[in-house]
């Protein structure tokens, strides 16, 4: 996906970044989408005394999403308090596997990459879908 403009994806992230609570881990994350309709979608992470329950900021993003109409994520990035990118963790890979459009790319740490790459072989609604087919 060559017209993503990554720039300004990382400063809605970084603008996220500045609303997050953290206040166990001092570590706030940001995060932003750009949805298939053009919508651009964000989140941060919320920290809670009872670690378990706290929500990362792609947790916050889907809710976003959900909440705003929802649709599928084209194209992802999420930032640490210092801006630089952040890799999504296993679980948030699979939330955003969740509400990807085929082909959906992420800024990661290397470089751009598809959802399928950095989550192989994964589970999901489309795996669903072709079984009931």
């Amino acid at each position: 996906m060559t017209d993503v403009d990554w720039d300004g994806l990382r400063a809605i992230a970084k603008e996220a970044n500045a609303k997050a609570y953290a206040p166990y881990s001092n570590f706030p994350v940001g995060a932003a989408a750009m949805v298939e309709d053009g919508r651009v979608v964000s989140g941060c992470n919320v920290e809670n005394a009872s670690y378990g329950v706290g929500l990362c900021a792609e947790c916050t993003l889907v809710s976003s999403l959900v909440m705003t109409g929802g649709g599928k994520l084209v194209a992802f990035t999420c930032v640490d308090g210092h801006g630089n990118i952040l890799m999504p963790c296993g679980r948030c890979r699979q939330l955003l596997y969740e509400h990807s459009a085929p082909g959906m790319v992420l800024e990661t740490v290397s470089g751009i990459k598809t959802i399928d790459e950095v989550l192989p072989d994964a589970f999901g609604p489309r795996t669903l879908e072709e079984y009931r087919a």
